[in-house]
């Protein structure tokens, strides 16, 4: 009796040893006797007991945060930056065989990348044209990834910390900047009403039927308020008959 008893619990630790479910986003790259025999799942495994080892390797995006990395700019400003990477596996083979701990690997080369390509832009790059700095680091990272079976889909720069000195300095500019533009604006309009009101001017002068017609006009608009007093303003050539005739 003990004897069977013994047999049915090594059955128990051999099937517990071959039998293996992977998820449906799960591959199992089986070893045997140290060597790769395959890449199997997702489903039911069955492994050779005491011959074979299988390693669980993910096949979904991860996605991986960069710590925060000090950068000198291009242009001498120390900033601190960080990113996120968006991978996942495509060879699960390469992912086990080429590199120890490929999570490890891809999160240090994100790093090591993200402080070169920012020390080569200046500060109004990374500020500004963001989009082509994340492309420069998700190329780079995918190609130097590619050995080991990994396809890095995305790279963006998360955030970017200033010195405080920069901040108030670029506020500074950013209110001159401003200041600047609504001069600019203002002596725009200034130049425009100019204009049209030289050619106002050149076509009441040749007809003075028109600038009667814009004295009524005028008069008009002065009477809708309620005012208590009315200036009504009549040209000289009005009272020249007048004149005339009193100094006969």
């Amino acid at each position: 009796m003990t004897g069977l008893l013994i047999i049915i619990v090594l059955a128990i630790i051999i099937l517990g040893s071959m039998i293996r479910v992977l998820k449906e986003y799960e591959r199992g790259v089986i070893f045997r006797l140290g060597r790769i025999v395959a890449v199997k799942g997702p489903g039911l495994i069955i492994l050779i007991p005491l011959i074979d080892r299988m390693q669980k390797v993910s096949l979904r995006t991860v996605v991986m945060d960069v710590p925060p990395q000090d950068v000198i700019t291009k242009d001498n400003v120390s900033v601190k930056v960080n990113a996120v990477v968006y991978f996942r596996v495509m060879d699960p083979e390469k992912a086990v065989k080429e590199v120890e701990n490929y999570m490890y690997a891809t999160s240090q080369l994100a790093q090591t990348t993200l402080r070169s390509v920012l020390g080569g832009s200046v500060l109004d790059e990374l500020l500004s044209a963001r989009d082509k700095i994340n492309d420069e680091l998700q190329e780079i990272i995918d190609t130097a990834s590619d050995p080991w079976g990994i396809k890095v889909s995305n790279v963006e720069v998360k955030h970017v910390d200033l010195p405080v000195e920069m901040q108030r300095a670029m506020a500074a500019q950013a209110e001159a900047e401003r200041e600047r533009r609504a001069k600019v604006i203002a002596a725009q309009g200034e130049f425009q009403a100019s204009e049209k009101l030289g050619q106002a001017a050149e076509i009441l002068t040749k007809n003075p039927a028109a600038l009667q017609l814009r004295y009524l006009q005028t008069l008009a608009m002065i009477a809708a308020e309620n005012n208590s007093t009315t200036i009504f303003p009549i040209p000289i050539e009005l009272l020249t008959p007048f004149i005339k005739k009193h100094s006969e």
